[in-house]
């Protein structure tokens, strides 16, 4: 039987590999995907300890923080395409080129 520790446990994997993800790439759509990834994390272990609790604000929360990805993602992508336009690359390190 799955227990609230499998659960718990998978979605600290999962935010370890989203969190790893982040510190290691370079390319600005792996840090979103890697973003996202800690995002349903996040989503799953609401879900399960609002499943073992019996109430619905963890599912509520998890729906509010679908929503906010997904109009983290619109906008990101949207930042991406102008400054890919404008550089020609989505590294990282040129990032730092677009003070002043």
């Amino acid at each position: 039987m799955i227990t609230l520790n499998h659960y718990i446990m998978l979605s600290a994997v999962l935010f370890c590999i989203g969190a790893i993800g982040v510190m290691r790439r370079k390319n600005l759509i792996m840090l979103f995907l890697s973003t996202e990834i800690m995002l349903n994390a996040v989503n799953i272990g609401l879900v399960a300890i609002a499943r073992f609790r019996g109430d619905l604000a963890g599912e509520m929360f998890a729906l509010f923080i679908i929503a906010v990805a997904a109009s983290e993602v619109a906008v990101g992508l949207g930042l991406l395409i102008l400054w890919y336009k404008r550089s020609g690359s989505l590294d990282l390190d040129l990032l730092q080129s677009m003070k002043g």
